[in-house]
This record gives structure tokens, C-alpha cells and sequence, in this order.
């Protein structure tokens, strides 16, 4: 059997980490299995949907590389094919109009919660053996509801969860078709499910009241469900539930921001996985290691400390030319145009940044002037270190080659012909040539920047 996953979201609101969360994982398993991936908009909900919303799901699994083998799938797109299956299990009796309007629904609901009964429908409408049903009301659109059977439970092996069982006593009559006949989400749900040969589905926790519906609904159509693997809720780093309502970015933000796929998939990949001790690991290393088994029950809490810290790691880990290209797209958006020296820029600045924005940050100093702040003119470029700068820049203008090893020597000279120690000109250096006293190595530094550029900031003092 080949494993078929899917993900499929809804378009109404921006896909942040808990959402991506729940594509990485079917796509993974699907790659480790040599399956298929198949993507669907479940974009039923007309009036919250958005193409905006749309956009942003496609462009965030494309940055982190989660491709689909088959879809995107619109539900909307499917109306005719939903309403003939429906017709199905009307003509088979598993479904009944309910002609309860909502106002008659809520007086029941707040007749049930006085008498401290669980709100429910009560099977007004619901055809039964020697049972006679209320007359009809004119001009009324009735519901279709599905009959829940009265009896028994509904047990599945979650592959997250375990066992889960529940009583069929504790579901009422869903209602799987609103007057205007579109059908509703439980029931479009399984359709596709079916449609499209899905074989395992893996999603959040918060779809486990669904399922034992949606397996009653696979049944009454001859079809077994799918394996369940019920994922726990990410965590906000305040501990509720990470949400779009509370402050969650969209996961194209994370992109803009300077993160990198890699370190994305690997961060969210431990948000409730785990392959022993292992932290930093490559996308493909997390597909050969990928499996239902080591999917963690317990909630994952997000934190973007050690998401900046894994996204450094890969940040190092990078080819200095690879991560030239990331930068220049940084940069241009700046107006600023770099040249070749961008990769050994990349290479000098990477081991004390976490994201390419912050990469570009420093890079930006050697393509456009710096602006050194009036504190750190004052502390430490004073008067008693100005003939040093002087004449380091007479000394820098004099060399015969403009190399690391050549500048190294010059600074040296003034160190020791002016009786300083090396932080007491690098800084005032640092803060003239690259507008801070903290910078790698000077000489390096000064290398990369060019000597006319030098001589013109050191000369600024």
C-alpha cells in the first residue's frame, strides 16, 4: 500500500508555526515511505477565506521546501461531487432533514445546561421505528443530519495518543448538509479523504473531537478510515495555545526576518519529535530518520531563543558563497549593490550572527556609510588617540600591498611607536571604519573594507 498523507488547511487567517507544523510532518513521513503528499484548501468557509491567506500557505511551504505531489485541491471546487455523495447516504437512510431552526436549538441547549445535562440535540427530528415525528413547518429549509448510532462506541489507535474510545451516547446527530444544501466540514472532510486515497492523517489534537464523526461517516460509506496520528498543540513561549489571534507571525515573516528553511524544518521537526539527542540535523536527515513512532505526546512550547540558535548553527554550518546569495537579496532591498567580496564578508561576520538579516546588517557597513553613534565617538575616539589614528592612516596609505598580513604589520608599528595596547586604537578604529568597537578581527575588518574607504573614515576623526 503506498502511503498517502495530506495536508490540509484552512485559508482563514496567516499559516504560523503550529499550522506548518502539521504539514512538515506528513510530508516527511510520506518522503520516508515513498509516498505522496497531497495538498488541499479546505476553503468552505466562504466569508473567513482568503486568496491573501492562500498566497501565504503556498509561498511559506515553498520557502521550507514541502512540496506536494498532487493538488492544491479546493474545496469549493468540489461542491458537485460532495452533493452527490451526499445524495448517497440520504437514499441509504443514514441521514434525516432536521427542521429544528437555531432559536428552537438554543432554547433546548439552555434547558439542557439548567438541568446541568450536556447541550445537545435531542433527536427531535430522527426517524425511528413507531415514532412520530413533528408535523412539518412551512416554508422552513430543514438540516441534514447524520444518525449517529445510538449504541456502542467509536475506537481507533492513534498513533500519537494511543487508544482512544468513545461513546457513541456522547455524540448527537451531526448536521452534515445547512438548509442551502452545502454540505459541512466533517463531511466534505471525509469525501476528499476517500477521493484522494488518503492512508494516514496526521494533524493536531484539536481535530480529536472530529474524528470519531468523520469514522462513523467513512463507514456509512463502506470505507475504512485512515490511520490518526494526533499531534499536541504547540505552545506560545507564554504557554497558551500558539494562535494568529494572539500575536503568532505568519511563517513567511520568519523568511523575511532571516531565518533559514533548514534550521526552520529542524527546529519544528523537535516541536514533538525527537531521533534520540540529536539538535542540528539537515532536511534530509530528518526525512531518513522520520517515523510515527517517536512523535511526542506532550505539548512542544515554542521559543524563539533556541530557534535563533539553531538558525545559527545552519547559519555556520553554510558555504560562505550560499549565504553571499541570501545577503544580496537582503541588501538590494536596501538599494544597496554589492560586489565580490560579499562571500568573504559572509565568512568573517557569520559566527556571531543568527539570522542573514543580521549578516546583512554588518555587511551593510562595507557597501554604504556608517554612522557611528555620538556615545561611542565620545568614549572612545578622544583626543589622545588621535595622532594614533593619523598615523595609522599615513602608515596604511604608505603600503605597498593591501592585504591581511601588511595591515597586521602597520597597526603593530603605531601600537608600539605610540606605547598603546591593541583595544586602545582597534576600538577607536572599529567605531570610525564599521560604526562599533565590537567587529572581528581589525585587520581583517580594515582588509575587507578597502583602503580608500579607510582612509576616509579614519581621516572622519
Amino acid at each position: 500500500m503506498t502511503t498517502r498523507t495530506r495536508f490540509a488547511p484552512s485559508p482563514t487567517g496567516f499559516i504560523h508555526l503550529g499550522n506548518i507544523r502539521s504539514a512538515l510532518y506528513p510530508w516527511a513521513f510520506a518522503r520516508a515511505t515513498g509516498g505522496k503528499f497531497i495538498l488541499r484548501i479546505e476553503d468552505t468557509d466562504v466569508e473567513r477565506s482568503s486568496q491573501e491567506a492562500v498566497e501565504v500557505i503556498l509561498q511559506g511551504m515553498a520557502w521550507l521546501g514541502l512540496d506536494h505531489d498532487e493538488g492544491p485541491f479546493y474545496q469549493m471546487q468540489r461542491m458537485d461531487r460532495y452533493k452527490q455523495v451526499l445524495a448517497q447516504l440520504v437514499a441509504a437512510g443514514h441521514v434525516y432533514p432536521c427542521y429544528m431552526g437555531v432559536a428552537e436549538l438554543d432554547a433546548l441547549r439552555e434547558r439542557q445546561m439548567a438541568a446541568k445535562e450536556k447541550p445537545r440535540y435531542d433527536g427531535t427530528w430522527r426517524p425511528e421505528p413507531a415514532k412520530t415525528l413533528p408535523a412539518v413547518p412551512e416554508g422552513v429549509q430543514p438540516v441534514l443530519r447524520f444518525k449517529t448510532p445510538l449504541s456502542g462506541v467509536v475506537a481507533w489507535e492513534d498513533k500519537v495518543k494511543g487508544r482512544i474510545e468513545i461513546s457513541n451516547t456522547e455524540l448527537d446527530d451531526l448536521v452534515i448538509a445547512r438548509p442551502d444544501g452545502t454540505p459541512t466540514y466533517n463531511f466534505c472532510v471525509v469525501v476528499d479523504d476517500i477521493d484522494m486515497a488518503i492512508t494516514h492523517v496526521i494533524r493536531g489534537d484539536d481535530h480529536i473531537n472530529n474524528t470519531p464523526r468523520q469514522i462513523h461517516i467513512f463507514r456509512a460509506l463502506d470505507h475504512e478510515p485512515p490511520v490518526y496520528a494526533h499531534l499536541p498543540t504547540v505552545l506560545n513561549e507564554q504557554g497558551d495555545k500558539l494562535s494568529k489571534r494572539i500575536g503568532a507571525k505568519p511563517v513567511t515573516q520568519f523568511r523575511d526576518e532571516g531565518f533559514l528553511p533548514e534550521a526552520m524544518v529542524n527546529y519544528l521537526a523537535r516541536l514533538g519529535w525527537s531521533h534520540g539527542d540529536d539538535e542540528i540535523f539537515s532536511k534530509a536527515q530528518f526525512v531518513e530518520w522520520f517515523n510515527l513512532d517517536h512523535l511526542g505526546k506532550s505539548a512542544a512550547q515554542f521559543d524563539e531563543a533556541k530557534l535563533r540558535w539553531v538558525n545559527a548553527q545552519h547559519l555556520k554550518a553554510m558555504k560562505d558563497d550560499d549565504l553571499a546569495a541570501l545577503v544580496q537579496d537582503q541588501l538590494a532591498l536596501k538599494g544597496i549593490s554589492v560586489d565580490e567580496r560579499l562571500s568573504a564578508i559572509c565568512g568573517l561576520f557569520k559566527d556571531r550572527c543568527d539570522t542573514t538579516l543580521a549578516l546583512a546588517h554588518w555587511a551593510q557597513a562595507f557597501y554604504s556609510d556608517v554612522h557611528p553613534k555620538t556615545e561611542e565617538l565620545v568614549t572612545h575616539v578622544t583626543d589622545e588617540v588621535k595622532p594614533a589614528l593619523q598615523l595609522l592612516a599615513d602608515k596604511l596609505a604608505a603600503l605597498s600591498e593591501w592585504n591581511v598580513a601588511a595591515i597586521s604589520a602597520a597597526i603593530k608599528e603605531v601600537l608600539s611607536e605610540k606605547g598603546l595596547k591593541m583595544p586602545q586604537l582597534a576600538m577607536p578604529v572599529r567605531v570610525l571604519v564599521m560604526g562599533t568597537p565590537q567587529t572581528p578581527s581589525v585587520d581583517a575588518v580594515l582588509h575587507l573594507c578597502g583602503l580608500e574607504k579607510v582612509l576616509t573614515r579614519l581621516k572622519a576623526a
